[in-house]
């Protein structure tokens, strides 16, 4: 399958990692794919990137990804996310589904980062208005990028990822890339309006890493 992902920090390059090791056909986009060698916080430059899948994968400009994906992933900061899925023109590239991985976060009074989610603001509802056309469905944000792609790296798996979306169609063909990955559990949470949950969540994601002291972890629904 051909997917595009918007951004090339360490969340963008680890699920791009486990599609390129999946067979799929996958183009990274990033604001200037000239800056090969520049560092990505907690990630590779996107040549070492590059060099890594033995250029198996494409790194390119975000409306080239847009235009590449049958399946399009939000991997940037969602204090950017609108800005980054404008310039990608994603307004224009159709009805395509977008899966959307970013949260809010507020870095400017230090660590931990203040989580701007709330039953007001909700980052997969506003790409879901500005964009009308893309088939927008929330998931895999509320976990550390490593257990994304392995989540039996935690608990042999035994721990829940959570989907909202508009589009039921939408929704089960990314929950089939999710059980691709090794996920049993994914939970239905309804339409985008119940994404409000997952990003609000992630305040409690970041204290349970101070906590515990790793990203390594997540969370079971019991029912």
């Amino acid at each position: 399958m051909k997917i595009g992902i918007i951004g090339s920090g360490v969340v963008a390059q680890t699920l791009g990692s486990k599609l390129v090791e999946q067979e799929h056909d996958v183009v990274l986009g990033t604001r200037d794919p000239k800056k090969l060698d520049e560092k990505k916080m907690f990630a590779s430059t996107l040549r070492e990137w590059q060099e890594q899948h033995k250029n198996r994968a494409k790194v390119a400009t975000f409306a080239d990804a847009a235009g590449h994906g049958e399946i399009l992933i939000n991997a940037t900061s969602g204090q950017v996310s609108i800005d980054a899925l404008k310039l990608a023109a994603a307004d224009k590239v159709g009805p395509k589904i977008l899966i959307d991985v970013s949260n809010e976060l507020d870095h400017s009074k230090g660590m931990p980062p203040a989580v701007l989610a709330s039953q007001e603001h909700c980052m997969a509802e506003k790409i879901q208005a500005t964009f009308p056309n893309l088939k927008v469905v929330k998931t895999l944000n509320t976990i550390g990028a490593p257990v994304m792609v392995n989540p039996k790296a935690v608990g042999g798996g035994d721990h829940t990822v959570f989907v909202s979306g508009n589009d039921p169609d939408a929704k089960a063909q990314v929950t089939k890339l999710l059980r691709s990955f090794g996920w049993s559990d994914v939970l239905d949470l309804g339409d985008i309006g119940s994404a409000r949950g997952p990003e609000m969540y992630l305040a409690m994601w970041i204290r349970l890493w101070g906590a515990t002291k790793t990203g390594m972890l997540n969370v079971k629904v019991v029912r």
